[in-house]
């Protein structure tokens, strides 16, 4: 009886070698037609790659250039028409929170803090100049300010009302 139980174990034996064998040799040949194939593009992939190589800007040269600049704005207007910012409050410390603090509050790029002794000068030119300034931007000795504190979406009149707001809140 021990006789029969090593030949069944060898003959077993054998059959699970052999058995491994064939799964490892279908395993490579699926490998191998796997690399055959080509494999398929992934769209989002090629969507980031497009966006990586697409050029920053655009020239225009010409008067099909100029033509072309001209669609492009009126597109880019269009696009900003619907938009107002901060939903057209007229309320001087909303947008100065949201906007002017950033660097009226601590003096970035040259911007005169809210202390009366920085816009005394300023004053002294007149609010229609302020509002000039605030509006269509200003490049000064100490500093840089943006066209409408950098968000062209803020209508003249609430950039107004912002100006005259920081005025009659200077400590």
């Amino acid at each position: 009886m021990r006789n029969h139980d090593l030949v069944f174990l060898k003959h077993f034996s054998m059959v699970i070698v052999f058995l491994a064998v064939v799964t490892l040799g279908l395993i490579l040949l699926g490998m191998y037609f796997n690399n055959l194939q080509e494999p398929e593009p992934n769209p989002v992939a090629e969507a980031a790659m497009v966006a990586r190589v697409s050029p920053v800007g655009a020239v225009y040269a010409g008067s099909t250039g100029a033509a072309a600049q001209a669609a492009a704005a009126a597109q880019a207007a269009a696009a900003s028409a619907g938009q107002v910012a901060y939903d057209g409050t007229l309320d001087g410390k909303v947008i100065y929170d949201a906007l002017c603090g950033a660097c009226h509050t601590a003096g970035v790029a040259g911007a005169p803090k809210m202390v009366r002794g920085d816009w005394t000068a300023r004053i002294a030119q007149g609010m229609e100049t302020l509002n000039k300034h605030a509006i269509e931007g200003f490049q000064g000795a100490a500093g840089v300010m943006p066209a409408k504190g950098g968000n062209p979406n803020l209508s003249d009149e609430q950039v107004i009302a912002t100006v005259q707001w920081m005025v009659d809140n200077l400590q």
